[in-house]
């Protein structure tokens, strides 16, 4: 005890500016649980309670957020739920200081890593919805932080596949990941089996348990799905998502679809039609006309076979239309999209908004008074409320800024790479060469591909969507943090 008392102060001299941050990070929090209790709702958030309560795979979303639900349900409070979210949010600053720090990463871009994570006010925001983005920005945060490790061993890779299962079957845009992360150990463990008589073996050492850890779970999970509504999958959702995502540009005159598929048709142009997700969940909607639930595998089937035919015979349209998705997280504003009411609940609202509309949310409703014990009213409280409403107006990070944060790596390196071009002597220039393509600047290659994934899935399976640019920006953080690495020295 003696020696923490001595070392306490050093070491908070040392970390001060990250302990600021954290520390108004943690205010900001506090003051938006006592401006808006107990939570924030957000459409999906009925159907995620509906699952916690009544556990069942569900046809849009995996049920991982529900279970992390159900682990708090016990104390019926959504007022602790969201405070758990926000020390995960708060963890998650912790990991991406660490990670820099003990990755050769200098001290301040360290704390500026952590800045838009711990002070952006749209990221509290999202905290505060009864949401999975926050666990699962944490889940994918800490699996890049634990593939940074170094060395990796078979047990630290089955961790990694765990916590990437998790990820998965929380949102299942973490599905790709895994095949990601596959090949940063395949390289790692290829690398680490230079010279050595057996690669084959070293190899496999790493990415065995890794892959059994990550799928397994994965493949529980679709068996758990196959018994319940005999479908394959995760959730019977995708050809339904795909289907609307090509409704913004597809065009039946040079499609020519068959007859069963034309009734899908929607003969506006494509300047006049609607966001993609009014094609799922407007009850004039094409396929929400049809017979039955949206969801059946009849109509995701029929879905999935109408976009198919869409990108096949519109290729460049379709490229075109997910780069314009794309190109949504880079703008410098803020423009409403994809419509008002969605718009609207990413912002921290100045009344109590209305009760739900939608059937499924208010059936969700009546669980989500079960699980809280009593009334879900929304009680906004001032002037905590009011603060945090100013302090949205000025304190976000554009989407132009994140995109600076992407392209700083590989200028980074390339930066780094003429500089050892130009001065080395040939010699040693060929031996640099050699190895610079490895791991000297994959410190920074492992977040930055994790970034770019979780950006480009979404504009091409379904539409952008501001919460599913949030879990990028702690990686995007990560990579131009580590990629800043030693470049004053080398240049």
């Amino acid at each position: 005890m003696a020696w923490a008392r001595a070392e306490l102060p050093g070491w908070a001299r040392r970390h001060r500016w990250f302990l600021v941050v954290f520390g108004l990070g943690a205010l900001l929090r506090l003051v938006t649980a006592l401006g808006y209790r107990p939570a924030l709702w957000f459409p999906d958030s009925y159907t995620y309670v509906v699952t916690a309560m009544r556990p069942r795979p569900d046809l849009v979303r995996p049920a991982g957020y529900s279970m992390f639900l159900r682990l708090l349900e016990a104390f019926h409070s959504f007022a602790l739920v969201v405070t758990v979210q926000h020390v995960l949010g708060l963890l998650v600053g912790v990991m991406l200081y660490v990670t820099v720090l003990r990755r050769g990463g200098p001290s301040w871009a360290a704390v500026l890593a952590c800045v838009p994570v711990l002070l952006d006010a749209y990221q509290i925001e999202l905290e505060h919805l009864l949401v999975s983005d926050s666990l699962f920005t944490f889940l994918v945060v800490g699996a890049v932080c634990l593939a940074m490790r170094r060395p990796q061993t078979p047990r630290s890779g089955a961790a990694l596949g765990l916590v990437l299962a998790a990820a998965t079957l929380t949102r299942t845009v973490g599905l790709p990941l895994i095949a990601v992360f596959a090949l940063v150990l395949l390289a790692y463990g290829v690398r680490g089996a230079s010279g050595a008589g057996r690669p084959g073996r070293a190899v496999a050492r790493l990415t065995v348990p890794f892959l059994v850890a990550a799928l397994l779970p994965v493949a529980g999970y679709a068996g758990w799905f196959y018994a319940t509504y005999q479908r394959v999958g995760l959730v019977g959702s995708n050809g339904v998502f795909l289907y609307a995502r090509t409704m913004a540009f597809a065009d039946c005159s040079v499609m020519k679809p068959p007859a069963d598929l034309a009734v899908l048709c929607d003969s506006r142009p494509p300047a006049s039609r609607p966001a993609s997700q009014e094609y799922i969940w407007n009850p004039e909607a094409p396929l929400v006309r049809l017979p039955g639930i949206t969801f059946t595998k009849e109509t995701d089937t029929l879905a999935g076979r109408f976009a198919s035919l869409a990108i096949r015979s519109q290729p460049l349209d379709y490229l075109r239309g997910t780069l314009t998705e794309l190109g949504r997280s880079f703008t410098l504003g803020r423009p409403v999209y994809p419509d008002a009411e969605t718009y609207g609940y990413y912002e921290f609202p100045e009344t109590v908004p209305p009760p739900p509309g939608r059937n499924p949310a208010v059936v969700g409703k009546e669980f989500a008074q079960r699980y809280e014990g009593g009334p879900i009213t929304l009680r906004i409280s001032e002037p905590f409320a009011g603060l945090m409403r100013a302090y949205q107006d000025v304190a976000r990070l554009p989407g132009t800024a994140l995109l600076v944060l992407l392209l700083a790596p590989p200028a980074a390196w390339l930066v780094r790479a003429r500089s050892a071009r130009t001065r080395r002597p040939p010699a040693r220039r060929a031996r640099s060469n050699r190895g610079s393509s490895n791991w000297a600047h994959s410190n920074w290659g492992i977040a930055w591909a994790t970034a770019w994934a979780l950006l480009l899935v979404p504009p091409a399976t379904a539409q952008f969507d501001y919460r599913y640019v949030l879990p990028v920006v702690p990686l995007a953080c990560l990579a131009a943090a580590l990629s800043v690495r030693g470049l004053r020295r080398r240049t």
